[in-house]
């Protein structure tokens, strides 16, 4: 998925529009909640005795309220860490603005902790300093840790509400169709998701994706059964 090539248009092309964190963790938040959470209600209503009608609607008024909070707190936290970032800009800003030369020995810091010194450092300080927007990226990289690219507070919320209602509808396939043995398939159908999702996400990591199947897997399971052994002790 890092592959890319090295000509002098890729890079130049690659390294001024970086492409940021993307969706991948909005994607797998919002699949493995939706998936857990609608089963936990599966399996507590039918651990309780309850008919598929009540599993059905609770499961359904599940994955739209829940899915659209879930979207509404991550388009929230991502809009504050964007506002977090506009205001450290606009403090870098009145910094370079009121005290230059404070921020220039700053800037000579920060190079310096890249491997510059001697004339080096000192052209390249000069250098960097004289082109604003590129000492205000710098300062916000090298001070606060920010890289260029902001969140995305509608991506974001778009990405979890959709992953959740995907992954979150599978649970109710088989009371939705009538199937016998329903709560059974059900909990085969939720389980495979949490295998799928894993496996899935593998393909950004490093582990195999046996161990991250494995680990999703075993994370949806455990909320399953506490909510199942939960509706059990309601039982009528």
């Amino acid at each position: 998925m890092s592959e890319h090539g090295h000509s002098v248009r890729e890079i130049a092309a690659r390294i001024g529009n970086p492409p940021g964190r993307g969706v991948l963790r909005d994607a797998v938040y919002g699949a493995i909640d939706g998936a857990v959470t609608t089963f936990a209600i599966v399996a507590g209503v039918a651990g309780a005795g309850l008919s598929p009608f009540i599993i059905i609607t609770l499961g359904v008024a599940n994955v739209l309220a829940d899915g659209f909070s879930m979207a509404a707190a991550n388009y929230s936290g991502s809009k504050a860490e964007v506002d977090n970032i506009r205001r450290i800009r606009n403090t870098e800003e009145r910094h370079i603005r009121d005290n230059p030369e404070g921020e220039k020995l700053e800037v000579r810091e920060i190079l310096s902790l890249k491997g510059l010194s001697g004339d080096v450092l000192t052209q390249a300080t000069e250098a960097m300093t004289q082109d604003h927007e590129k000492w205000i990226a710098l300062m916000m990289e090298g001070e606060y840790g920010l890289g260029g690219v902001d969140p995305n507070p509608e991506k974001s919320a778009i990405t979890t509400f959709v992953s959740f209602l995907v992954a979150g509808v599978i649970p109710l396939f088989p009371f939705v169709l009538g199937i016998e043995n329903a709560f059974l398939v059900s909990a085969v159908m939720t389980l495979a998701t949490f295998f799928a999702i894993g496996a899935l996400k593998s393909r950004w990591s490093l582990s195999p994706w046996w161990r991250s199947a494995i680990e999703t897997l075993l994370i949806g399971g455990c909320a399953a059964a506490i909510a199942f052994f939960v509706g059990t002790m309601f039982r009528a």
